[in-house]
């Protein structure tokens, strides 16, 4: 599909859940992200150092070495988020052609990054979102730390192409971009010819997803200097139960 370039489609932070409600999507600005946590900006950047301590991802099966990542899971009460037993990460092939069907187990995010005030707020934040999009509930979240590098040339933040990730809600919130060009994002209707595609250059630049309305893709990033990468903080929400448990009691 083919969708034209248009101005970045920013959304005022007070409507977030109406906008996921009827666009399947919102775009924020660091500082309404901020806002939204009831944090400063430096309290988000003091999570920032902890991208430069992630692990190699050797899942890739596209034959690359171009990913970095740290991988951790939640449950969020709506008064406290709960870490849970470290778990390998899995998704169904239906929403992941390239990875479903793997259980992927990565180095977990490291207790350090967890205890900064900026992790909890943000975090509790965006799940308030969610709640307020689809109802107050227990919800099951999936963290994880993004470094694409392009030490071999090209680094490819969505190797599966335009996706959903079988999940109820998704944000990805930019955290660096250091000597690239590309990695434009693109949003697409899932049942509609509609979409949008903008780039996102500053730290803390959010996009949320309904991921029922909307399928998502990043396109590959090349470096303009030396240690070009891209980093990102992908955070998925899902209601009843991580992926792959609701399946295996349904077996059991």
């Amino acid at each position: 599909m083919t969708i034209p370039t248009t101005p970045t489609p920013y959304t005022d932070p007070a409507t977030l859940a109406i906008d996921l409600q009827t666009a399947g999507y919102a775009l924020l600005r660091p500082a309404d992200v901020a806002a939204l946590a009831g944090c400063s900006l430096a309290a988000l950047d003091a999570l920032a150092p902890s991208w430069d301590a992630l692990e190699l991802d050797n899942y890739l099966k596209d034959g690359g070495h171009y990913r970095r990542r740290r991988h951790s899971c939640f449950i969020d009460d709506g008064t406290s988020l709960t870490p849970t037993p470290h778990r390998a990460h899995w998704q169904p092939i239906e929403y992941n052609a390239l990875h479903g069907g793997m259980h992927r187990l990565f180095e977990p995010i490291a207790a350090t990054t967890v205890a900064q005030p900026g992790w909890g707020a943000l975090l509790h934040a965006l799940g308030q979102a969610c709640s307020q999009a689809r109802g107050v509930q227990p919800w099951f979240v999936e963290a994880h730390q993004f470094r694409i590098d392009t030490l071999g040339g090209i680094g490819r933040p969505t190797p599966e192409g335009a996706h959903r990730d079988g999940v109820d809600f998704v944000a990805v919130l930019l955290v660096a971009r250091h000597h690239v060009k590309g990695g434009e994002t693109r949003v697409f209707e899932a049942a509609g010819p509609g979409g949008k595609r903008f780039t996102m250059l500053e730290p803390w630049t959010l996009l949320m997803l309904d991921d029922a309305a909307v399928i998502h893709e990043s396109t590959p990033i090349q470096p303009t200097g030396d240690n070009g990468h891209r980093d990102t903080l992908v955070l998925t929400w899902r209601a009843g139960a991580f992926q792959g448990e609701d399946t295996a009691a349904a077996d059991a």
